[in-house]
């Protein structure tokens, strides 16, 4: 980082110091009087705010340069007379103050010096210097990245331009593109180009000559009907299956080595032949197509990995056929079997995913020198598993595929690592795509890792988190949000930029949210499925019956409790899984407390179970136990509905509908949110929508056109916007109309899975051959973190606690 950069943050509070004096010192011993401690955000300005309300003279701090740094600060380390102030000035850029509230001096810091100040908090002030940094800065400082923070999640567009300019230079540059197309096989088939082309020269003339040849054929002629004369020329299958595609990519590769463009290499890249067979990794939950949603650590990720799956095979069978080849795709989802399946498929071997050809889960069990595990875990318990169960996957992969994979997608923590460790194994390009990153969602779980430790193994977590992101070849997310976040908001991956672990390590840079690995692909709903409630003919009227008495029967049991007495006014809807995170509790409490939001609509909850009996989940227990406090405190009975977890996708799919029928409104009021994956689909459904602002849905939405932005930290003004809008669209029917409207427009803009799995296979194509041509292997990068992986993680994993079935 620049020290200009750096200084002028220190400057600002100098300057501030100088003209404000007894205003900042005034701040500053408030902060310093609250004690040893962190501030977040919003403590630092509702402390400022206060004092403000207090002495009118201090308006003029309010004025000054001091109030940028305040509005870029994230938090504040008070050890008195210290403030060690974090500022983020934009999105992935960051400085350190440390203002000595005494003296009146303020200095800056690195990253190791700020670090070093949280952990006394901790664990006080150390003597030792000599703390395990992990620093990764030094093997990409080479290597290029974008400086804006508007270009984080668009890697391979800068990634196509840079290398592209530098690969072009010259003739001599081009060796690397023509090996590439040289030694491209596929079963031990040559595709593309044949032994006739030895040279640039010789590839630039044999494509002059076929460019002439091809003319002469009508567009739609098969490949078959010139196959014979072209392979004389030196080319081989792949090009395209009719004289027109053949053509369009002759033309493409001579205008790449004309005058090489980012665009038309992308699009060449993209229509190579490449990936035939997918691996998608994801361990944890109960993985199956029925009877699993609202299981344990089952959810959003598994419908996110069915329909990308089905989205996948059939554009690579569309890809295949376009490109001239004989060829079958193969799909597998790699996740554990459990023998004690609690009536799913999950003790299946292998299972083909309904709708698709070519995709099976293989289930690969869970197995230590005790035996095979029966039984589910949760999914922070894994770790000790995971090397094992790696070394099992790669042998049943290799059996199912007769062959190794062309991509491997890692899911979430534990599959990201298994990823990693197939990967490295296998040499194969490595897609990672996190859903949730847990460092996010828990405040503090780093600094006080050790509080966490017996419940959660963060530990093991965060170090394979930082071992698979950094291993992996490229990096998917569903939003911006996602890697860097806002303006106001830090990133989940940003998040991983410098953190410390007080007595195991520290990280001075982690991962770099300028990298260009990181791509923006967001996903969709299933159109089958989710589709707007004003599409009368494809509405399952027939559901209705039991939709109602979900939602209307008076009967109380294991799958609804509450009552609804009346039936004419408008639905408030959510469903979650019932942790503290996605915060259902949260929103009935905010229900409850409202007296006008209760006059004017009813709430209805989808999740969890009614009963702790019936939880293996720790958090889930102290969920359902608050939820069943909540409705005898608010006195909610003939206005809220809570209903046990629902499996049925199509009759879910048709209760947004039904809920949009009353028109209700979709809340999603989780404290953070990766994605939003069923902010999608009431969207998809035209359900009117209010989620959180912390995390995917702010992007998804756009707040007061296609929905609205709620920030589930003050339930109050959550209560307030949901009352202005239903009283709106009591006097102005029209506006709820409006609001569906802006949010089916979104959708089908942005977050298809149609989009999704264009640009998905484009990537891995473009990774694939960057990965082959020049140094991205990051070689260097990889030998460190197998290292740190055997050094640090192994004795991490370990620590964790073995599981122990039942006996039978």
């Amino acid at each position: 980082m620049p020290h200009s950069k750096l200084d002028s943050m220190r400057d600002r509070v100098q300057d501030t110091l100088s003209v404000h004096r007894n205003e900042l010192v005034s701040l500053l011993s408030r902060y310093v009087g609250k004690g040893k401690g962190i501030l977040q955000r919003h403590h630092l300005t509702e402390e400022m705010d206060d004092i403000v309300k207090e002495d009118e003279g201090m308006q003029k701090l309010s004025k000054s340069s001091f109030m940028k740094v305040l509005q870029s600060a994230q938090e504040a380390i008070i050890l008195p007379p210290f403030v060690v102030l974090a500022v983020r000035p934009r999105p992935g850029v960051w400085e350190y103050v440390r203002i000595n509230v005494y003296e009146l001096s303020v200095d800056r810091l690195n990253v190791a010096e700020y670090l070093k100040s949280k952990e006394e908090l901790v664990e006080g002030q150390s003597g030792d210097n000599y703390v395990l940094e992990l620093d990764l800065e030094p093997f990409n400082a080479t290597f290029p990245r974008p400086t804006r923070s508007s270009s984080i999640g668009n890697g391979v567009q800068f990634l196509n331009r840079h290398l592209s300019s530098v690969m072009f230079r010259n003739k001599e540059s081009l060796e690397p593109l023509l090996n590439f197309l040289r030694v491209h096989k596929h079963d031990g088939f040559v595709m593309m180009l044949n032994d006739r082309i030895q040279s640039i020269s010789k590839l630039q003339s044999a494509l002059q000559r076929a460019e002439e040849y091809l003319s002469k054929f009508p567009p739609d002629t098969p490949y078959s009907e010139f196959e014979f004369e072209i392979q004389g020329m030196g080319f081989e299958r792949g090009w395209g299956d009719t004289a027109q595609r053949v053509s369009e990519m002759v033309h493409l590769l001579l205008d790449i080595l004309q005058a090489p463009d980012p665009a038309t290499l992308e699009t060449f890249l993209g229509r190579i032949p490449m990936v035939f067979n997918v691996v998608i990794v994801s361990p944890h939950g109960y993985f199956g197509q029925a009877n699993v949603l609202g299981l344990p650590d089952t959810g959003g990720q598994v419908v996110y990995i069915l329909d990308q799956v089905r989205a996948l095979e059939n554009e690579m069978l569309l890809r295949i056929q376009k490109q001239g080849l004989d060829v079958i795709p193969k799909i597998l989802i790699v996740t554990r079997l459990i023998p004690d399946a609690k009536g799913t498929t999950c003790n299946q071997r292998l299972e083909r995913i309904s709708g698709t050809e070519h995709t099976h889960i293989l289930r690969v069990p869970f197995r230590t020198e005790n035996g095979i595990l029966r039984k589910w875990i949760s999914r922070f318990d894994v770790w000790p598993y995971l090397e094992t169960f790696a070394e099992d996957a790669s042998n049943e992969i290799a059996a199912e595929l007769q062959g190794v994979p062309d991509l491997i997608i890692g899911n979430y923590s534990d599959g990201n690592l298994v990823a990693t460790l197939l990967s490295y194994k296998l040499g194969v390009t490595q897609c990672n795509i996190a859903h949730a990153l847990e460092k996010t969602k828990y405040p503090d779980s780093d600094l006080y890792w050790r509080k966490f430790e017996e419940k959660y193994h963060f530990s093991s977590q965060f170090t394979a988190d930082l071992t698979a992101m950094n291993n992996a070849d490229f990096i998917i997310t569903s939003t911006y949000q996602e890697i860097a976040g806002s303006k106001n908001n830090v990133g989940q991956y940003e998040n991983h930029t410098a953190f410390t672990l007080p007595g195991l390590y520290r990280v001075v840079h982690g991962i770099d949210v300028f990298d260009p690995k990181f791509n923006i692909v967001s996903p969709g709903a299933d159109m089958c499925i989710y589709f707007p409630y004003s599409d009368k003919e494809k509405r399952l009227i027939a559901l209705h019956g039991q939709i109602e008495d979900l939602l209307y029967d008076p009967k109380q049991n294991d799958e609804h409790v509450g009552i609804l007495n009346d039936r004419s006014k408008p639905l408030i809807f959510s469903m979650a899984r019932l942790d503290g995170v996605k915060n259902l509790t949260g929103l009935v409490e905010c229900y409850g407390k409202s007296s006008k939001l209760r006059e004017l609509v009813n709430l209805v909850v989808v999740g969890g179970y009614m009963d702790v009996k019936n939880s293996r989940d720790r958090e889930e227990m102290a969920e359902i136990e608050k939820m069943h406090g909540l409705i005898k405190q608010y006195n909610l009975h003939g206005q809220f509905r809570w209903i046990s977890a629902q499996m049925n996708r199509v009759r879910n799919g048709e209760l947004y509908r039904y809920i949009a029928d009353t028109r209700g409104a979709f809340v999603q009021p989780a404290f953070y949110e990766a994605f939003g994956l069923t902010v999608v689909e009431a969207m998809t459904c035209g359900l009117p929508t209010f989620a959180t602002c912390h995390g995917g849905p702010a992007e998804i939405i756009e707040h007061g056109v296609s929905g609205f932005h709620i920030d589930p930290y003050h339930p109050d003004q959550v209560a307030e916007l949901m009352i202005e809008f239903f009283e709106k669209c009591y006097n102005y029917p029209s506006h709820w109309n409006k609001i569906s409207d802006g949010g089916l427009k979104r959708i089908y803009e942005r977050y298809t899975w149609k989009i999704y799995s264009e640009r998905l296979l484009t990537l891995a194509g473009v990774y694939g051959f960057w990965k082959y041509v020049s140094k991205l292997d990051r070689r260097e990068t990889r030998r460190y973190l197998e290292m740190f992986y055997i050094l640090k993680f192994r004795d991490l994993a370990k620590s964790v606690r073995l599981a122990v079935d039942e006996q039978h």
